[in-house]
Parts: structure tokens; C-alpha cells; sequence
């Protein structure tokens, strides 16, 4: 039996994985700001005949992070594997973002991210044995047009988590990133705005949205993604970067061969703004 921490499974990625685990037979713990939601999640995991720890918490709540993880290794002894699936969107033209409601979002994505992880790492240590996992995204490493705040956030767990790795890697601990480009959830779609009349940004923004919901639309659903998310979290050696999907392999390796003038060209057709 493992026994994996979750943040952000009350929905989509987040509790497709903890159903999955629980249904193998393995432990799973974990909070979400979404209490009818983890109430639901813990119906459905009892169901399995699973003893689920599951909370209701904000994870910019860091004394509350630290006692969870306590309750963690309370009942378990310690964690095998720490997902930190947490994250918000942001969208808009950065001439336009409010930036106080810009600093939640990397409250969130970024030390959100940070707290889980930092928690889990003495335990880990002790034990010579764990595995940390971030989802990022594929615009952790190709920005994108009114995503900045977003794109700021994924860079930064990147950096966050690949730096990580040279730290605890002699104690036996893993780090992995997990890189979806979309999953066919209304994450994007809850924070597409237009830009009000008499933006200069309007029209451009207009045929982003359209694209963008149109890639959402045939991207992989939150139960396929799970499954290759999974994938990561039981392999014994995980890449450090892991694409969720082929989109996202294929563009992270032209990302990494191209020259610049012909990947921003090849970004602005995808995505309608050219």
C-alpha cells in the first residue's frame, strides 16, 4: 500500500487520481478549499471501502498545511508520494491585470506549491524514501500570450521544483513535474474574459478565447489524464519533466530546437492572434 498526499481533489484531475488510488487498494489523504466537494470525494472513497483523510483547507493556510501533515504521519506513519495538483488561472492582457488579484494566483500556484512540498520533505528525508510531484503546465516553459500572470506562476514551479531536486535527491526523494497542455475541464474556460469595449487587446483576445476552448474541447478528459498522471507516480524513476500528452511533447520538443522567430510564429497561428 502507498500512501499518497493530494492537494486540489475535490475536482477534475485531482479526484480522478485519488479514486484511482484508492481503488488499487493505497492510502489517500488530501485537502481542497472545496468543502462540498471533498465531502462528496469521501462518500465516494468510503464506497471503495477506502479510509480517506481528507480536509477542507486553503493552501495559503500554512499553519494548517503543517498540521495536516502531521495528521498525515499520524495516521499513516508517513507518505510515500506528495502531488501538489493545487492551482488557479489567470487570464487577461498584462496592460489590463489587476495585480493585487495577480498575487493570489501566485499565492496559490506557486507557494501553494512550495508549503505542500516543504512539509513533506523532513519526513522523507528521514525515511531516505518519497517522491514530490507539481503538475505545471505546458506554459511553464512556453509562454503564452494573456497568460502572463499564469505563464509567471508556471515558471516559477518549474524553477521551483527542478532546483528542488538537486537538494534531495541524495536522500532518496524524487522530483517530477507533470505538464499537461489542456484537460477538458472548465479551468479555462471559468476564467476567459474579454477585455472590455475600447480595449486595444479586445479583438485578439476574442480569437484566443476561440481557439483556446476549441483545443479544450478535444484535449484529454480528467479521468484520461489521471491515468497518465498515475503512470508517473508509480513509476520507480520518474522523469524530472513528464508531458501529459502528445500535444505537449510535441511542443516542448520544438520549444527546445527552434529557432525563436519560428516558434512565436508557429504559437501565434496555433492560437489565432497572428
Amino acid at each position: 500500500m502507498q500512501v499518497v498526499v493530494i492537494t486540489g481533489l475535490a475536482q477534475g484531475m485531482g479526484r480522478e487520481v485519488a479514486l484511482r488510488l484508492a481503488a488499487a487498494g493505497d492510502a489517500v489523504a488530501g485537502f481542497d478549499v472545496d468543502a462540498e466537494g471533498i465531502e462528496s470525494l469521501r462518500a465516494e472513497l468510503k464506497a471503495k471501502g477506502s479510509d480517506p483523510l481528507l480536509v477542507t483547507l486553503d493552501v495559503r493556510d500554512r499553519p494548517g498545511i503543517r498540521a495536516f501533515r502531521d495528521e498525515v504521519l499520524r495516521k499513516y506513519g508517513y507518505a510515500d508520494t506528495v502531488l501538489s495538483n493545487v492551482g488557479i488561472g489567470f487570464f487577461g492582457p498584462f496592460e489590463e491585470v489587476d495585480l493585487e488579484k495577480a498575487s493570489r494566483c501566485l499565492e496559490i500556484n506557486v507557494m501553494g506549491t512550495a508549503a505542500i512540498l516543504q512539509a513533506f520533505v523532513p519526513s522523507m528525508r528521514e525515511r531516505r524514501a518519497g517522491k514530490l510531484v507539481a503538475v505545471s503546465s505546458l506554459v511553464g516553459q512556453i509562454p503564452f500570450p494573456f497568460e502572463s500572470i499564469y505563464s509567471a506562476t508556471k515558471f516559477a514551479v518549474e524553477g521551483l521544483v527542478l532546483s528542488l531536486r538537486y537538494e534531495v535527491e541524495p536522500y532518496g526523494i524524487q522530483v517530477a513535474l507533470i505538464q499537461p497542455a489542456q484537460v477538458s475541464t472548465r479551468f479555462a474556460a471559468k476564467i476567459h474574459t474579454l477585455p472590455p469595449e475600447g480595449s486595444p487587446y479586445r479583438e485578439r483576445v476574442r480569437h484566443f478565447i476561440a481557439r483556446d476552448e476549441a483545443l479544450i474541447a478535444s484535449a484529454p478528459d480528467p479521468a484520461t489524464a489521471a491515468e497518465r498522471i498515475l503512470r508517473v507516480l508509480r513509476a520507480p524513476k520518474p522523469k524530472p519533466q513528464n508531458p501529459l500528452d502528445a500535444k505537449s511533447r510535441v511542443f516542448l520538443a520544438l520549444n527546445r530546437v527552434l529557432p525563436r522567430r519560428v516558434r512565436d510564429e508557429i504559437l501565434l497561428r496555433q492560437m489565432d492572434i497572428r
